[in-house]
Protein backbone atom coordinates (compact mmCIF):
# COMPACT_ATOMS: atom_id res chain seq x y z
CA UNK A 1 0.00 0.00 0.00
CA UNK A 2 1.55 3.30 -1.12
CA UNK A 3 2.17 6.11 1.29
CA UNK A 4 0.22 9.33 0.97
CA UNK A 5 2.31 12.10 -0.55
CA UNK A 6 3.14 14.59 2.20
CA UNK A 7 2.82 18.19 1.13
CA UNK A 8 5.83 20.19 2.38
CA UNK A 9 5.44 23.17 4.66
CA UNK A 10 5.12 26.54 2.89
CA UNK A 11 8.46 27.62 4.36
CA UNK A 12 10.13 24.55 2.84
CA UNK A 13 8.62 25.39 -0.56
CA UNK A 14 9.86 28.97 -0.42
CA UNK A 15 13.35 27.94 0.62
CA UNK A 16 13.33 25.38 -2.21
CA UNK A 17 12.45 28.16 -4.67
CA UNK A 18 15.37 30.20 -3.37
CA UNK A 19 17.70 27.27 -4.06
CA UNK A 20 16.29 26.95 -7.61
CA UNK A 21 16.82 30.70 -8.11
CA UNK A 22 20.44 30.33 -6.96
CA UNK A 23 21.05 27.45 -9.40
CA UNK A 24 19.49 29.54 -12.18
CA UNK A 25 22.07 32.28 -11.61
CA UNK A 26 24.78 29.70 -12.40
CA UNK A 27 23.40 28.68 -15.80
CA UNK A 28 21.40 31.66 -17.15
CA UNK A 29 23.52 34.30 -18.94
CA UNK A 30 23.94 37.39 -16.79
CA UNK A 31 23.14 40.73 -18.39
CA UNK A 32 21.52 44.09 -17.85
CA UNK A 33 19.75 47.03 -19.46
CA UNK A 34 20.99 50.53 -18.96
CA UNK A 35 18.64 52.53 -16.75
CA UNK A 36 17.59 56.14 -16.51
CA UNK A 37 16.17 57.96 -13.49
CA UNK A 38 12.66 59.37 -13.87
CA UNK A 39 11.42 62.65 -12.40
CA UNK A 40 9.96 60.67 -9.50
CA UNK A 41 13.37 59.17 -8.72
CA UNK A 42 12.55 55.68 -9.98
CA UNK A 43 14.94 53.75 -12.23
CA UNK A 44 13.53 52.77 -15.63
CA UNK A 45 15.22 50.47 -18.14
CA UNK A 46 16.23 51.85 -21.54
CA UNK A 47 15.02 49.78 -24.50
CA UNK A 48 17.68 48.43 -26.88
CA UNK A 49 20.53 48.63 -24.36
CA UNK A 50 20.66 45.01 -23.14
CA UNK A 51 24.17 43.61 -22.92
CA UNK A 52 25.89 40.74 -21.19
CA UNK A 53 28.03 41.47 -18.15
CA UNK A 54 31.77 41.54 -18.66
CA UNK A 55 32.47 39.74 -15.42
CA UNK A 56 30.01 37.12 -14.19
CA UNK A 57 28.80 37.35 -10.60
CA UNK A 58 28.96 33.89 -9.04
CA UNK A 59 26.63 33.52 -6.08
CA UNK A 60 27.54 30.88 -3.52
CA UNK A 61 25.43 28.99 -0.97
CA UNK A 62 26.66 31.55 1.55
CA UNK A 63 25.02 34.28 -0.53
CA UNK A 64 21.81 32.25 -0.35
CA UNK A 65 21.98 32.21 3.44
CA UNK A 66 22.74 35.91 3.76
CA UNK A 67 19.92 36.71 1.31
CA UNK A 68 17.41 35.56 3.94
CA UNK A 69 18.12 38.29 6.53
CA UNK A 70 18.52 40.82 3.69
CA UNK A 71 15.09 39.81 2.41
CA UNK A 72 13.62 40.27 5.89
CA UNK A 73 15.07 43.78 5.95
CA UNK A 74 13.60 44.61 2.52
CA UNK A 75 10.17 43.23 3.49
CA UNK A 76 10.13 44.90 6.89
CA UNK A 77 7.32 47.31 5.99
CA UNK A 78 4.89 44.48 5.26
CA UNK A 79 6.14 42.33 8.15
CA UNK A 80 5.71 45.04 10.77
CA UNK A 81 2.36 46.13 9.36
CA UNK A 82 1.05 42.57 9.64
CA UNK A 83 2.31 42.25 13.24
CA UNK A 84 0.82 45.62 14.24
CA UNK A 85 -2.54 44.78 12.67
CA UNK A 86 -2.59 41.42 14.45
CA UNK A 87 -1.90 43.08 17.78
CA UNK A 88 -4.49 45.84 17.31
CA UNK A 89 -7.17 43.38 16.18
CA UNK A 90 -6.51 41.37 19.31
CA UNK A 91 -7.28 44.53 21.33
CA UNK A 92 -10.45 45.06 19.29
CA UNK A 93 -11.52 41.49 19.97
CA UNK A 94 -11.05 42.04 23.70
CA UNK A 95 -13.70 44.78 23.58
CA UNK A 96 -16.21 42.26 22.21
CA UNK A 97 -16.74 44.36 19.07
CA UNK A 98 -15.52 41.76 16.58
CA UNK A 99 -17.81 39.05 17.97
CA UNK A 100 -20.75 41.48 18.08
CA UNK A 101 -20.10 42.47 14.45
CA UNK A 102 -19.96 38.84 13.36
CA UNK A 103 -23.20 38.15 15.18
CA UNK A 104 -24.87 41.08 13.41
CA UNK A 105 -23.60 39.95 10.00
CA UNK A 106 -24.85 36.43 10.69
CA UNK A 107 -28.31 37.81 11.43
CA UNK A 108 -28.37 39.61 8.07
CA UNK A 109 -26.48 37.18 5.82
CA UNK A 110 -26.31 33.89 7.72
CA UNK A 111 -28.80 32.19 5.41
CA UNK A 112 -27.49 33.88 2.24
CA UNK A 113 -23.70 33.57 2.22
CA UNK A 114 -23.63 34.18 -1.55
CA UNK A 115 -24.73 37.77 -0.94
CA UNK A 116 -21.95 38.31 1.57
CA UNK A 117 -19.34 36.76 -0.75
CA UNK A 118 -20.38 38.99 -3.65
CA UNK A 119 -20.33 42.11 -1.47
CA UNK A 120 -16.81 41.39 -0.18
CA UNK A 121 -15.36 40.50 -3.61
CA UNK A 122 -17.01 43.53 -5.25
CA UNK A 123 -16.02 46.06 -2.56
CA UNK A 124 -12.42 44.88 -2.31
CA UNK A 125 -12.10 44.84 -6.11
CA UNK A 126 -13.52 48.36 -6.28
CA UNK A 127 -11.05 49.66 -3.69
CA UNK A 128 -8.06 48.02 -5.42
CA UNK A 129 -9.22 49.30 -8.79
CA UNK A 130 -9.46 52.91 -7.67
CA UNK A 131 -6.86 53.56 -4.96
CA UNK A 132 -4.66 50.47 -5.19
CA UNK A 133 -5.36 48.97 -1.78
CA UNK A 134 -3.66 45.63 -1.01
CA UNK A 135 -2.02 45.27 2.40
CA UNK A 136 -4.89 47.30 3.81
CA UNK A 137 -7.07 44.15 3.58
CA UNK A 138 -4.99 42.30 6.18
CA UNK A 139 -7.10 43.63 9.10
CA UNK A 140 -10.16 41.89 7.64
CA UNK A 141 -8.63 38.40 7.42
CA UNK A 142 -9.36 37.04 10.89
CA UNK A 143 -12.77 38.72 10.97
CA UNK A 144 -13.81 36.97 7.75
CA UNK A 145 -12.28 33.66 8.88
CA UNK A 146 -14.36 33.84 12.07
CA UNK A 147 -17.45 34.79 10.09
CA UNK A 148 -17.00 31.91 7.63
CA UNK A 149 -16.42 29.49 10.48
CA UNK A 150 -19.71 30.59 12.05
CA UNK A 151 -21.47 30.10 8.68
CA UNK A 152 -20.16 26.51 8.44
CA UNK A 153 -17.67 27.49 5.74
CA UNK A 154 -13.87 27.40 5.94
CA UNK A 155 -10.83 29.70 5.94
CA UNK A 156 -10.28 29.03 2.23
CA UNK A 157 -13.59 30.77 1.49
CA UNK A 158 -12.54 33.78 3.57
CA UNK A 159 -9.20 34.06 1.76
CA UNK A 160 -10.90 33.51 -1.59
CA UNK A 161 -13.19 36.49 -1.02
CA UNK A 162 -10.32 38.80 -0.10
CA UNK A 163 -7.74 37.74 -2.67
CA UNK A 164 -10.18 37.43 -5.57
CA UNK A 165 -11.29 41.01 -4.93
CA UNK A 166 -7.72 42.24 -4.50
CA UNK A 167 -6.32 40.54 -7.62
CA UNK A 168 -9.23 41.27 -9.93
CA UNK A 169 -9.34 44.89 -8.77
CA UNK A 170 -5.69 45.34 -9.71
CA UNK A 171 -6.11 43.41 -12.97
CA UNK A 172 -9.00 45.46 -14.36
CA UNK A 173 -8.15 48.67 -12.55
CA UNK A 174 -9.80 51.83 -13.80
CA UNK A 175 -7.13 54.22 -12.48
CA UNK A 176 -4.93 52.53 -9.89
CA UNK A 177 -2.20 55.14 -9.23
CA UNK A 178 0.45 52.46 -8.56
CA UNK A 179 -0.01 50.55 -11.82
CA UNK A 180 -2.24 52.01 -14.55
CA UNK A 181 -1.15 55.64 -14.27
CA UNK A 182 2.55 54.75 -14.08
CA UNK A 183 2.31 52.38 -17.06
CA UNK A 184 0.42 54.98 -19.12
CA UNK A 185 3.01 57.63 -18.31
CA UNK A 186 5.84 55.31 -19.41
CA UNK A 187 3.91 54.45 -22.59
CA UNK A 188 3.53 58.17 -23.29
CA UNK A 189 -0.26 58.10 -23.55
CA UNK A 190 -2.68 60.33 -21.60
CA UNK A 191 -3.34 59.20 -18.04
CA UNK A 192 -6.90 57.99 -17.42
CA UNK A 193 -7.31 57.41 -21.18
CA UNK A 194 -9.12 54.23 -22.24
CA UNK A 195 -11.06 54.14 -18.98
CA UNK A 196 -14.34 53.26 -20.73
CA UNK A 197 -13.21 49.73 -21.58
CA UNK A 198 -11.72 49.14 -18.15
CA UNK A 199 -14.97 50.20 -16.48
CA UNK A 200 -16.99 48.01 -18.88
CA UNK A 201 -15.05 44.83 -18.04
CA UNK A 202 -14.95 45.42 -14.26
CA UNK A 203 -18.23 43.73 -13.31
CA UNK A 204 -17.83 40.72 -15.70
CA UNK A 205 -14.42 39.93 -14.21
CA UNK A 206 -15.72 40.41 -10.65
CA UNK A 207 -18.49 37.94 -11.46
CA UNK A 208 -15.88 35.38 -12.58
CA UNK A 209 -14.17 35.71 -9.20
CA UNK A 210 -17.43 35.62 -7.26
CA UNK A 211 -18.64 32.51 -9.12
CA UNK A 212 -15.39 30.65 -8.37
CA UNK A 213 -15.47 31.42 -4.64
CA UNK A 214 -19.21 30.84 -4.29
CA UNK A 215 -19.08 27.50 -6.15
CA UNK A 216 -16.47 26.27 -3.68
CA UNK A 217 -18.34 27.69 -0.66
CA UNK A 218 -21.59 26.06 -1.76
CA UNK A 219 -19.83 22.71 -2.17
CA UNK A 220 -18.35 22.95 1.34
CA UNK A 221 -21.67 24.07 2.81
CA UNK A 222 -23.46 21.07 1.29
CA UNK A 223 -20.72 18.60 2.18
CA UNK A 224 -18.05 19.70 4.70
CA UNK A 225 -15.86 16.74 3.65
CA UNK A 226 -15.25 18.62 0.35
CA UNK A 227 -13.31 21.33 2.17
CA UNK A 228 -9.67 21.73 1.16
CA UNK A 229 -8.90 22.66 4.77
CA UNK A 230 -9.63 19.26 6.35
CA UNK A 231 -6.79 18.39 8.67
CA UNK A 232 -5.43 21.94 8.65
CA UNK A 233 -5.80 23.69 12.03
CA UNK A 234 -7.84 26.88 11.95
CA UNK A 235 -6.10 29.92 13.53
CA UNK A 236 -9.20 30.34 15.69
CA UNK A 237 -9.16 26.67 16.80
CA UNK A 238 -9.43 26.14 20.53
CA UNK A 239 -11.01 29.50 21.19
CA UNK A 240 -14.25 29.34 23.10
CA UNK A 241 -17.24 29.63 20.81
CA UNK A 242 -18.47 33.19 21.19
CA UNK A 243 -22.06 33.83 22.08
CA UNK A 244 -22.14 36.84 19.72
CA UNK A 245 -23.19 39.65 22.03
CA UNK A 246 -25.61 42.27 20.82
CA UNK A 247 -24.04 45.21 19.02
CA UNK A 248 -24.28 47.86 21.74
CA UNK A 249 -23.33 51.54 21.65
CA UNK A 250 -19.79 50.89 22.80
CA UNK A 251 -19.30 48.38 20.00
CA UNK A 252 -20.81 50.83 17.53
CA UNK A 253 -18.39 53.52 18.72
CA UNK A 254 -15.43 51.17 18.14
CA UNK A 255 -16.74 50.35 14.65
CA UNK A 256 -17.24 54.04 13.91
CA UNK A 257 -13.65 54.71 14.96
CA UNK A 258 -12.55 51.92 12.59
CA UNK A 259 -14.44 53.55 9.70
CA UNK A 260 -12.83 56.90 10.56
CA UNK A 261 -9.43 55.17 10.58
CA UNK A 262 -10.06 53.69 7.13
CA UNK A 263 -11.19 57.08 5.80
CA UNK A 264 -8.01 58.69 7.11
CA UNK A 265 -6.01 55.87 5.49
CA UNK A 266 -7.71 56.44 2.13
CA UNK A 267 -7.09 60.19 2.42
CA UNK A 268 -3.44 59.62 3.30
CA UNK A 269 -2.90 57.19 0.42
CA UNK A 270 -4.63 59.43 -2.11
CA UNK A 271 -3.22 62.82 -1.10
CA UNK A 272 -0.07 62.24 0.96
CA UNK A 273 1.40 59.13 -0.65
CA UNK A 274 1.08 57.11 2.55
CA UNK A 275 1.99 53.45 2.59
CA UNK A 276 2.59 50.78 5.19
CA UNK A 277 4.72 52.74 7.68
CA UNK A 278 2.13 55.51 7.94
CA UNK A 279 -0.74 53.02 7.94
CA UNK A 280 0.97 51.03 10.69
CA UNK A 281 1.22 54.18 12.80
CA UNK A 282 -2.43 54.91 12.11
CA UNK A 283 -3.47 51.46 13.35
CA UNK A 284 -1.37 51.88 16.50
CA UNK A 285 -3.33 55.07 17.17
CA UNK A 286 -6.59 53.22 16.56
CA UNK A 287 -5.49 50.55 19.03
CA UNK A 288 -5.04 53.20 21.73
CA UNK A 289 -8.44 54.71 20.90
CA UNK A 290 -10.33 51.41 21.13
CA UNK A 291 -8.56 50.48 24.36
CA UNK A 292 -9.91 53.71 25.85
CA UNK A 293 -13.39 53.20 24.41
CA UNK A 294 -13.41 49.56 25.57
CA UNK A 295 -12.19 50.57 29.04
CA UNK A 296 -9.25 48.16 28.92
CA UNK A 297 -6.45 48.66 31.43
CA UNK A 298 -2.94 49.47 30.17
CA UNK A 299 -1.69 46.02 31.21
CA UNK A 300 -4.58 44.19 29.55
CA UNK A 301 -4.13 46.21 26.37
CA UNK A 302 -0.40 45.38 26.29
CA UNK A 303 -1.05 41.67 26.91
CA UNK A 304 -3.69 41.52 24.18
CA UNK A 305 -1.41 43.31 21.73
CA UNK A 306 1.49 40.92 22.41
CA UNK A 307 -0.84 37.92 22.08
CA UNK A 308 -1.99 39.15 18.67
CA UNK A 309 1.57 39.78 17.51
CA UNK A 310 2.84 36.39 18.69
CA UNK A 311 0.14 34.58 16.71
CA UNK A 312 1.54 36.05 13.48
CA UNK A 313 5.25 35.30 13.85
CA UNK A 314 4.98 32.41 11.36
CA UNK A 315 3.31 34.73 8.88
CA UNK A 316 6.12 37.29 9.27
CA UNK A 317 8.74 34.62 8.57
CA UNK A 318 6.97 33.51 5.37
CA UNK A 319 6.73 37.10 4.12
CA UNK A 320 10.46 37.65 4.66
CA UNK A 321 11.58 34.46 2.96
CA UNK A 322 9.24 35.07 0.00
CA UNK A 323 11.11 38.31 -0.76
CA UNK A 324 14.39 36.36 -0.88
CA UNK A 325 13.54 34.65 -4.18
CA UNK A 326 13.49 37.89 -6.18
CA UNK A 327 16.53 39.13 -4.25
CA UNK A 328 18.63 36.16 -5.42
CA UNK A 329 17.67 36.80 -9.06
CA UNK A 330 18.54 40.49 -8.73
CA UNK A 331 21.91 39.84 -7.08
CA UNK A 332 22.64 37.12 -9.64
CA UNK A 333 22.02 39.63 -12.49
CA UNK A 334 19.64 37.41 -14.44
CA UNK A 335 16.40 39.35 -13.95
CA UNK A 336 16.99 41.58 -16.99
CA UNK A 337 18.10 38.55 -18.99
CA UNK A 338 14.74 36.90 -18.33
CA UNK A 339 12.89 40.06 -19.40
CA UNK A 340 14.98 40.41 -22.57
CA UNK A 341 14.69 36.73 -23.55
CA UNK A 342 10.93 36.68 -23.09
CA UNK A 343 10.15 39.98 -24.86
CA UNK A 344 12.33 39.50 -27.96
CA UNK A 345 10.17 36.84 -29.74
CA UNK A 346 7.10 39.11 -29.62
CA UNK A 347 8.45 41.23 -32.48
CA UNK A 348 8.10 38.28 -34.90
CA UNK A 349 4.39 37.44 -34.49
CA UNK A 350 1.03 39.01 -35.39
CA UNK A 351 -0.35 41.84 -33.27
CA UNK A 352 -3.11 39.76 -31.63
CA UNK A 353 -0.67 36.98 -30.70
CA UNK A 354 1.86 39.55 -29.49
CA UNK A 355 -0.75 41.13 -27.19
CA UNK A 356 -1.57 37.76 -25.61
CA UNK A 357 2.18 37.06 -25.42
CA UNK A 358 2.62 40.28 -23.46
CA UNK A 359 -0.01 39.02 -21.00
CA UNK A 360 1.82 35.70 -20.57
CA UNK A 361 5.17 37.43 -20.08
CA UNK A 362 3.84 39.96 -17.56
CA UNK A 363 2.18 37.11 -15.65
CA UNK A 364 5.42 35.14 -15.53
CA UNK A 365 7.64 38.09 -14.65
CA UNK A 366 5.44 39.14 -11.74
CA UNK A 367 6.86 36.15 -9.87
CA UNK A 368 10.27 37.82 -9.94
CA UNK A 369 9.15 41.48 -9.80
CA UNK A 370 6.18 41.37 -7.39
CA UNK A 371 6.01 45.17 -7.13
CA UNK A 372 3.40 46.50 -9.58
CA UNK A 373 5.14 49.83 -10.14
CA UNK A 374 8.56 48.13 -10.26
CA UNK A 375 7.32 45.76 -12.96
CA UNK A 376 6.00 48.72 -14.99
CA UNK A 377 9.40 50.45 -14.92
CA UNK A 378 11.20 47.27 -16.02
CA UNK A 379 8.81 45.88 -18.65
CA UNK A 380 6.83 48.74 -20.20
CA UNK A 381 9.85 50.47 -21.82
CA UNK A 382 10.43 47.17 -23.67
CA UNK A 383 6.82 46.29 -24.49
CA UNK A 384 6.02 49.72 -25.97
CA UNK A 385 8.57 49.58 -28.85
CA UNK A 386 7.71 45.92 -29.52
CA UNK A 387 4.03 46.88 -29.74
CA UNK A 388 4.82 49.79 -32.06
CA UNK A 389 6.72 47.41 -34.31
CA UNK A 390 3.97 44.78 -34.68
CA UNK A 391 0.89 46.99 -34.41
CA UNK A 392 -0.18 46.55 -30.78
CA UNK A 393 -1.53 49.93 -29.57
CA UNK A 394 0.21 51.21 -26.46
CA UNK A 395 -3.11 51.24 -24.61
CA UNK A 396 -3.38 47.48 -25.24
CA UNK A 397 0.19 46.96 -23.99
CA UNK A 398 -0.79 48.75 -20.77
CA UNK A 399 -3.89 46.55 -20.47
CA UNK A 400 -1.79 43.38 -20.93
CA UNK A 401 0.54 44.62 -18.19
CA UNK A 402 -2.44 45.27 -15.87
CA UNK A 403 -3.91 41.82 -16.42
CA UNK A 404 -0.59 40.04 -15.97
CA UNK A 405 0.41 41.93 -12.85
CA UNK A 406 -2.98 41.96 -11.15
CA UNK A 407 -4.23 38.42 -11.66
CA UNK A 408 -0.90 36.74 -10.90
CA UNK A 409 -0.74 38.66 -7.59
CA UNK A 410 -3.34 36.14 -6.43
CA UNK A 411 -1.05 33.12 -6.69
CA UNK A 412 2.67 34.02 -6.77
CA UNK A 413 4.47 33.05 -3.53
CA UNK A 414 6.76 36.09 -3.80
CA UNK A 415 3.79 38.41 -3.14
CA UNK A 416 4.28 39.46 0.49
CA UNK A 417 0.68 40.61 0.89
CA UNK A 418 -0.68 37.26 -0.32
CA UNK A 419 1.64 35.33 1.99
CA UNK A 420 0.55 37.57 4.87
CA UNK A 421 -3.13 36.90 4.18
CA UNK A 422 -2.57 33.14 3.87
CA UNK A 423 -0.49 33.06 7.03
CA UNK A 424 -3.08 34.94 9.09
CA UNK A 425 -5.86 32.65 7.85
CA UNK A 426 -3.80 29.49 8.41
CA UNK A 427 -4.14 28.41 4.76
CA UNK A 428 -1.08 26.49 3.44
CA UNK A 429 0.23 27.86 0.15
CA UNK A 430 -0.06 24.47 -1.58
CA UNK A 431 -3.77 24.28 -0.71
CA UNK A 432 -4.31 27.83 -1.89
CA UNK A 433 -2.49 27.08 -5.17
CA UNK A 434 -4.93 24.23 -5.92
CA UNK A 435 -7.88 26.49 -5.14
CA UNK A 436 -6.65 29.52 -7.07
CA UNK A 437 -5.09 27.97 -10.19
CA UNK A 438 -8.44 27.27 -11.93
CA UNK A 439 -9.54 30.84 -11.19
CA UNK A 440 -6.32 32.21 -12.68
CA UNK A 441 -6.96 30.08 -15.77
CA UNK A 442 -10.48 31.51 -16.19
CA UNK A 443 -9.28 35.08 -15.73
CA UNK A 444 -6.36 34.73 -18.15
CA UNK A 445 -8.63 33.18 -20.77
CA UNK A 446 -11.10 36.04 -20.45
CA UNK A 447 -8.23 38.55 -20.49
CA UNK A 448 -6.83 37.00 -23.69
CA UNK A 449 -10.20 37.39 -25.40
CA UNK A 450 -10.37 41.05 -24.32
CA UNK A 451 -6.84 41.73 -25.63
CA UNK A 452 -7.50 40.10 -29.02
CA UNK A 453 -10.73 42.09 -29.41
CA UNK A 454 -8.99 45.27 -28.24
CA UNK A 455 -6.33 44.90 -30.95
CA UNK A 456 -8.95 44.02 -33.58
CA UNK A 457 -11.09 47.07 -32.80
CA UNK A 458 -8.15 49.46 -32.49
CA UNK A 459 -8.50 50.18 -28.77
CA UNK A 460 -6.14 53.04 -27.95
CA UNK A 461 -5.40 54.18 -31.50
CA UNK A 462 -7.00 57.53 -30.69
CA UNK A 463 -4.18 58.31 -28.24
CA UNK A 464 -1.39 56.48 -30.05
CA UNK A 465 1.60 58.82 -30.50
CA UNK A 466 2.65 59.46 -34.11
CA UNK A 467 6.02 57.79 -34.59
CA UNK A 468 8.21 59.66 -37.07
Amino acid sequence: MGQTLKVPHTLVLLLGMMVVALLATWVVPQGFFETSVTDSGRQMVVAGTYQLVEQKEFLTPWDLLTAIPKAFAQAQDVIFFVLIVGGVLSIARATGTVDALIGRLLEKHGTKPQRLIFMVVFCFALASSTIGTAGEYIPFVLILVALCKAMKLDAMTAVGMIVAGYGIGYGVSAFNPFTVLIAQQIADIPVYSGIELRLAIFVPFVLIGFHHVWSYAKKVSNDPSQSMMIGVPCPLEGQAKPNYPKLNKRHQTVLFSFIITLCIAVWGIATKGWYLYELGGLFVAWGVVIAIIGKLSADETAERFIDGVSELVTTAVLIGVARGIALILEDGQILHTLVYSLSSPLSHVAAEISAVGMLVIQTFLNTFIPSGSGQAYVTMPLMVPVGDLVGVPRQVAVLAYQFGDGFSNMIIPTNAVLMGILGMAGVPYTHWFRFCLPLIGKLLLAASVVLVLAVSFGYGLDVQPIIE
